[in-house]
């Protein structure tokens, strides 16, 4: 498995990146493959409870929904409703067996997240950077 490359920004934000991607003033390398709208978001998606979820799933590979109901003593709507969020983010997969059984697959081992801490003033573009700066952020 690899790594899910995920971002934090506001939609504006997220737009705004899209379109220096798209007008070439920026490099879509290396680019988050997924958003979340803020940290809560993402803290949300992956909580404790539902890293655990991803990890019964890799270990114990429930050939259905009901299965894993029972392997986690979760309700099955709960369960249903939380593994279309992740597949929603790319986290799992979500496939439709005969008789219309769902068998989730987890796609990441990993996530690494990219969050802005600091929106770049106007004065910071052509104010040269100290170097006691550069030589901390290496």
């Amino acid at each position: 498995m690899k790594a899910l490359k995920v971002g934090i920004a506001s939609y504006d934000d997220m737009k705004a990146f899209t379109l220096r991607v798209a007008r070439g003033e920026q490099s879509a390398a290396n680019r988050p493959q997924v958003w979340f709208t803020s940290t809560e978001s993402f803290a949300k998606v992956l909580s404790a409870g539902n890293r655990e979820l991803l990890q019964i799933i890799v270990d114990k590979e429930p050939s259905s929904l009901d299965e894993l109901a029972q392997l986690t003593g979760r309700a099955k709507s709960n369960l249903s409703r939380t593994l279309k969020t992740m597949a929603g983010y790319g986290l799992i997969r979500l496939d439709r067996q005969e008789r219309g059984r769902l068998v989730p697959y987890v796609l990441h081992d990993r996530v690494k997240l990219d969050l802005t801490l600091t929106r770049q003033s106007k004065t910071e573009t052509t104010r040269p950077v100290p170097a006691r700066a550069k030589a901390l952020a290496r």
